[in-house]
């Protein structure tokens, strides 16, 4: 499973704003520079992880975007599955419609333990631990989430 350039931005944005202080604002624009993406294109992404609660948005000069919880509470799985959909946990590998323990396809049961340690690992991340990371200056944001 190889995660999306949207989910890998998303991302990054969000341990991003894990590092600045809870309840700051920050503006679309600076996120984007220090992530070097484009801002419409991130504030596309910005505006949906705000659709699914895990972001606030304030328009305005004091504007910005910033966390909805404390990092501790936003796991990396419930970033994927905004950015990546639901289907993630339960799709084919191979894109089969029909695959599942009872009816698995060529692939399944050597993948279906691999999808489960990778859900297992996005689910054991949070944005707290992440931030962390960054902040002490063992990882950049811009390491994040290749270096997962």
């Amino acid at each position: 499973m190889i995660l999306s350039r949207t989910s890998k931005y998303a991302i990054q944005a969000l341990i991003y704003m894990a590092t600045q202080p809870p309840g700051v604002a920050i503006l679309n624009r600076t996120i984007a520079k220090e992530l070097g993406a484009s801002p419409t294109y991130l504030a596309k992404i910005l505006q949906n992880l705000c659709k699914f609660n895990l972001l606030y948005s304030f328009r305005g000069n004091q504007g910005g975007f910033c966390l909805r919880e404390n990092g501790k509470e936003i796991n990396l799985l419930q970033i994927v599955l905004v950015t990546e959909g639901p289907g993630l946990k339960e799709e084919c590998v191979l894109g089969f419609k029909v695959c599942s323990d009872k009816n698995p396809c060529l692939m399944h049961t050597q993948w279906s333990p691999i999808k489960q340690e990778i859900i297992r690992l996005l689910q054991y991340k949070n944005l707290e631990f992440l931030a962390s990371e960054v902040l002490s200056g063992k990882k950049l944001v811009s390491d994040f989430p290749d270096s997962l």
